[in-house]
């Protein structure tokens, strides 16, 4: 059946792999080998490169994919429906995420989730924003957090402001600063958060028409917090990330109080899956109850 090759070779292309797809499905490899030459056979062209490094999508195999996913897609909304007039809840749903909100949100909420939802199952994609924007296009995900933007081409749902800060080391000059305006940054060694895609760093410095001091380029948080404590330079970094970091570092309003919008967002919020859906309830639910708690 077609439905059953497409799912082998959505899963070859996410894993990269022969073998792990093999593994992620419980099924042999020669079975999985099998499905993607059939596919090959029956359309007349390549949809995998292979190489001893693993595999990865041609561009032909590039375009099939964005329909095999969405046939894919609406057979599990189908089946969720189905379930759903039955009195039952059970699905799949693809969430993309980046670092802060896997460590600060989602244990919370997939925790709560999974007790409601049981015979929902939730898959992780953790990424950086591009990437994220990437999967949402590609239909490999079915919802994804980013930080939002005027200019996004989804469908979004804002859940929480979340404040930019300074961050210096304890013995910096301007540690002691109620604020700090964007220009005094511009005097400052600067190590930039690279995050992919259209950030909320790089919305400030277009904002301001500015040049920073750059001296490192770095992607990850816990490691740009650990360069500014040893007095590399200075940084700015979202108050959400910066939790249980303020015993090592000088935390600095930015003047103006700039903020990143974290949100929710989808192709189109209309063709959720119920169990999307749900998914969305359990988030707001969950942040809501933060507040509270707080």
């Amino acid at each position: 059946m077609s439905l059953i090759k497409y799912e082998i070779l959505n899963t070859v292309v996410e894993y990269g792999s022969l073998t792990k797809a093999s593994e992620a499905l419980n099924i042999t490899q020669s079975a999985v080998s099998h499905a993607i030459a059939s596919l090959e056979s029956e359309y007349g062209f390549s949809l995998l490169h292979r190489s001893r490094s693993g595999v990865r999508v041609t561009a032909e195999g590039e375009r099939i994919l964005a329909y095999t996913r969405e046939i894919m897609r609406w057979t599990e909304l189908m089946h969720q429906e189905i379930s759903l007039i039955r009195g039952a809840e059970i699905g799949t749903v693809r969430i993309g995420t980046f670092a802060s909100v896997s460590t600060q949100w989602l244990p919370g909420i997939l925790k709560q989730f999974r007790l409601r939802y049981p015979g929902i199952e939730i898959k992780l994609w953790e990424g950086d924003y591009a990437e994220i924007e990437h999967w949402l296009a590609s239909g490999a995900i079915d919802i994804g957090f980013l930080s939002l933007s005027d200019t996004s081409p989804f469908e979004t749902i804002p859940l929480q402001k979340d404040r930019m800060m300074c961050i210096l080391p304890f013995d910096h000059s301007l540690a002691s600063k109620e604020s700090v305006s964007f220009e005094l940054l511009l005097e400052q060694p600067f190590i930039l958060p690279k995050w992919g895609g259209d950030n909320e760093i790089e919305r400030l410095i277009r904002q301001h028409n500015a040049k920073l001091n750059v001296v490192y380029e770095v992607a990850e948080d816990q490691a740009i917090m650990a360069m500014v404590h040893n007095g590399l330079g200075i940084s700015l970094l979202p108050e959400m990330v910066l939790q249980n970091h303020t015993k090592s570092l000088a935390l600095v309003p930015l003047a103006g109080d700039p903020y990143r919008t974290i949100g929710l967002a989808c192709a189109s919020l209309r063709n959720l899956s119920p169990a999307s859906r749900r998914f969305i309830e359990e988030v707001e639910q969950w942040l809501e109850s933060s507040k509270t708690s707080s």
